[in-house]
């Protein structure tokens, strides 16, 4: 383990930003936190969650996946890929980290994703441990542990120290980035910060909820329980818990006419909307019961029944603060706990 004095973390980041590029938490002026290209003067935020996970470096929002050029009959197919550019993502959280590992599963499968492979080749994720865990926090009942997250590289802020531990050939990388400004030491103040930080998180509202139904009961039961009639009645299917998710994977493909050409694109979607993989004799799941239903289904039941068992939930708890009505997967968990 080494560690970089308080001194010297802003000393520490224009290191890294001379290499690669680098992004960090930092502070809004609407009070909340996003991920930031660095640059001189930039403070990282000191908030535990962004708005958005960092699930975007990789899955972007928006992404261009080919052009066509239009002439006569002939249609030339322009492949706009180019190779990403080396960067560093610095402060993830061990909710978010998580997310890599389910989101892989989906885009690193065969047949793979080329766009997500390329930039999960060129970055390396440094994640930063927990020391204030908010009520919203739950990632601790699909077995995450917030005061030792994963990464390439994790990070520990203690005193204003800030302590680095390397955990794959990616993180060696990047210590041997910063090797002339790492002092080694142990890991005493580390160990200290995640027995207290333990203490708290066994403490949180939703540190008890438990998956144990979902374990217990069949799939049909699940999917025919009468629970999602009445959890799914208030669902405005506004979307807004899909796009903070860390997880969520939904997209759509859509072509845009530029007038001398198209081009081809792909964005975020949700399961949540009606219009979600309409195709041409309608919509599979017509309500919005249904629709619900899909959504809790995939991140508790069908993602894990194809996946050894690991849920498509992090406990990041965004989707709790920013649901307007308050119906989040952690009711859903225990309405069925209930039984």
């Amino acid at each position: 383990m080494y560690k970089v004095s308080a001194d010297r973390i802003d000393e520490l980041f224009a290191k890294i930003a001379a290499a690669r590029t680098l992004y960090l938490p930092v502070d809004q002026n609407d009070g909340r936190a996003a991920y930031k290209e660095w640059s001189q003067g930039t403070k990282m935020s000191s908030q535990l969650n962004t708005v958005r996970s960092a699930k975007g470096f990789f899955f972007p929002q928006t992404t261009n996946l080919c052009d066509f050029n239009l002439k006569d009959k002939e249609i030339e197919v322009v492949d706009i890929r180019d190779e990403s550019e080396d960067f560093v993502v610095f402060g993830v959280r061990a909710c978010d980290a998580r997310s890599f590992t389910i989101l892989d599963k989906v885009f690193l499968a065969e047949p793979v994703d080329s766009y997500y492979a390329t930039r999960r080749e060129h970055g390396t994720v440094v994640t930063m441990a927990c020391t204030e865990p908010e009520e919203t926090c739950f990632c601790s009942v699909f077995g995450i542990d917030a005061t030792a997250p994963e990464g390439d590289a994790s990070c520990w802020c203690e005193g204003g120290d800030l302590y680095i531990r390397a955990n794959t050939e990616k993180g060696e990388q990047f210590v041997s980035l910063i090797s002339d400004m790492l002092t080694e030491c142990d890991d005493t103040a580390v160990k200290a910060q995640q027995e207290r930080v333990k203490d708290i998180l066994s403490k949180l509202p939703f540190a008890n909820v438990s998956t144990d139904y979902f374990e217990k009961n069949t799939l049909l039961d699940v999917f025919n329980s009468e629970k999602w009639a009445k959890l799914s009645e208030s669902c405005l299917a506004c979307g807004t818990c899909t796009f903070v998710c860390p997880t969520c994977q939904c997209y759509d493909i859509k072509d845009f006419d530029t007038g001398h050409g198209i081009k081809r694109y792909r964005t975020w979607d949700s399961c949540m909307y009606a219009d979600f993989t309409k195709m041409a004799a309608a919509n599979s799941r017509n309500t919005q019961m249904q629709r619900f239903r899909q959504r809790f289904m995939h991140k508790l039941v069908y993602f894990p029944d194809n996946n050894n068992g690991e849920y498509g939930c992090v406990g990041c708890g965004r989707c709790l603060v920013r649901c307007p009505i308050s119906m989040n997967i952690v009711k859903v968990m225990k309405s069925f706990g209930e039984e």
